[in-house]
């Protein structure tokens, strides 16, 4: 089995969890509000189904998708909004659903069926397929988390969450770019155990940065749906310390991500500095 198609599994099986979670709704759920200002329960279906389609057409019509970037160029901070807005609007959220489901799986048939070493364009660098369909698990999970965390449902984490925390790594670098700061020059160590004791580790063993923590809470972190300060993550060395404050697995803006709770944090007393790749 190649890479990309073990990622395209993953993300089937990403997507039928959330489903499960929306799939017995009454009408009047849908318009439950999420942590994402402005957005209920159908605005966080209705980015994915739409985010899926331009996936779609990034991956079989590249002229098509030309047009997309340039409405994103045009409009950055509110034109992923606006789509899911459009999107609540036009349909009922049985609709809704259906169309998720629709779209999702045209996605995972036009990756698997295209040829190996593919490249589509995005918003960023043009990705792999391997890449575009860790990316859109990332997203599907994060936007499940924010409709759980509405439902007041707590999750399992799964073995999948390896692929977030790959991409959350990959993107260190854009999160500096995207701040307008620049990268360190040198990599980091990153380990992150699992619920089963196992470690997922990232960067060369013998890193002075590094960054030690569950991989659910890395993966919280990088998708800005959890405060760094709830969070038990350990960043050893100033420059990880930093990074922590600012990562992030997605491409654009950062935004202003969750306030904190008053969780368990652990950072190391030092400096802060609060505030692409083919991953993003």
């Amino acid at each position: 089995m190649s890479d990309a198609i073990a990622v395209i599994d993953d993300l089937r099986d990403e997507s039928e969890e959330l489903d499960a979670l929306v799939a017995e709704l009454r009408a009047e759920e849908w318009a439950t509000a999420t942590p994402a200002p402005g957005w209920t329960l159908a605005h966080q279906i209705a980015h994915l189904t739409w985010t899926d389609g331009v996936a779609v057409t990034a991956a079989t019509d590249p002229g098509a998708f030309k047009a997309e970037v340039a409405r994103a160029l045009a409009a950055p901070e509110t034109f992923v909004d606006e789509a899911a807005g459009a999107a609540v609007a036009a349909a009922r959220p049985e609709e809704l659903l259906r169309r998720w489901r629709a779209g999702r799986e045209r996605l995972q048939q036009v990756l698997r069926d295209a040829a190996p070493g593919t490249r589509i364009p995005w918003y960023g660098p043009p990705m792999s397929l391997a890449s575009m369909a860790t990316a859109r698990l990332m997203e599907t999970w994060a936007h499940g988390q924010d409709v759980a965390d509405a439902l007041g449902v707590v999750r399992a984490p799964t073995d999948r969450l390896r692929h977030v925390a790959r991409i959350g790594v990959r993107a260190r670098d854009y999160a500096y770019f995207v701040r307008g700061a620049t990268p360190p020059a040198q990599e980091f160590r990153v380990e992150l155990g699992t619920p089963g004791g196992e470690v997922v580790a990232f960067g060369p063993e013998g890193a002075g940065q590094r960054v030690t923590g569950p991989l659910l809470d890395f993966c919280l972190l990088v998708t800005r749906r959890a405060h760094r300060d709830d969070l038990a993550l350990r960043a050893v060395g100033a420059e990880a310390d930093t990074w922590l404050d600012i990562a992030q697995a997605f491409a654009g803006l950062p935004g202003a991500g969750r306030a904190p709770r008053g969780g368990r944090s652990e950072r190391e007393p030092g400096p802060s500095n609060a505030p692409g790749s083919d991953a993003i």
